[in-house]
């Protein structure tokens, strides 16, 4: 059987595909994080292909290589990880009382092929208007800090978030139904695994 990898450090995938009941390991992929383009979905696609073959070149067994990259997008700018609780709260003092797309990049590539399929899902989020000291508070929290955008819809995020069009996984950091169309291209479903 082929081994299943996931090219991430995110605790939040790890989850995800863990919840799936699917057999896998972790390799966290060396690869810098900032390409030159202000375009979301170039963004994503690139930098999750360049994760995952980072990860497959490393390896000599059949295995299938999973790469993805999550960011927050509104007025035409990029939102990525808080650098600092400052930062955190900008990028939520813009995000709250609107609405954003959260973005995510796919790559599966299969290794010794290197057959590449990579796609992306897009989620429009609505963030309720917060006072500054709404905002302060859920920084406090700590879980803002390793999260694109600054908030986590998994954990107390969740009550920032007014709704949500698309897909709550996405938003998470891997759209599972989108992974396992690009899956069963390979002939791998998730579902009889």
């Amino acid at each position: 059987m082929v081994k299943i990898i996931l090219a991430s450090q995110s605790p939040r995938r790890r989850d995800l595909l863990a919840s799936l009941g699917v057999d896998f390991q972790t390799i966290a992929s060396n690869t810098e994080e900032n390409l030159n383009t202000k375009d979301p979905v170039e963004l994503v696609t690139e930098l999750s292909r360049q994760k995952a073959l980072n990860v497959a070149y490393q390896l000599d067994y059949d295995s299938i290589v999973i790469g993805a990259d999550t960011i927050v997008y509104v007025d035409g700018n990029i939102l990525g990880k808080p650098e600092n609780e400052i930062d955190a709260f900008n990028k939520l003092k813009l995000l709250q009382g609107r609405s954003h797309q959260v973005y995510t990049g796919i790559c599966i590539v299969k290794v010794p092929s290197y057959k590449i399929i990579s796609d992306y899902a897009m989620t429009q989020v609505w963030i309720k208007s917060m006072k500054d000291q709404e905002i302060r508070n859920y920084i406090k929290t700590g879980e803002v800090m390793d999260k694109a955008g600054a908030y986590a819809i998994q954990g107390r995020g969740s009550l920032i978030v007014e709704k949500i069009e698309g897909c709550y996984y996405n938003v998470v950091g891997l759209p599972l139904n989108k992974l396992n169309e690009m899956l069963k291209q390979l002939d791998v479903d998730l579902m009889c695994i």
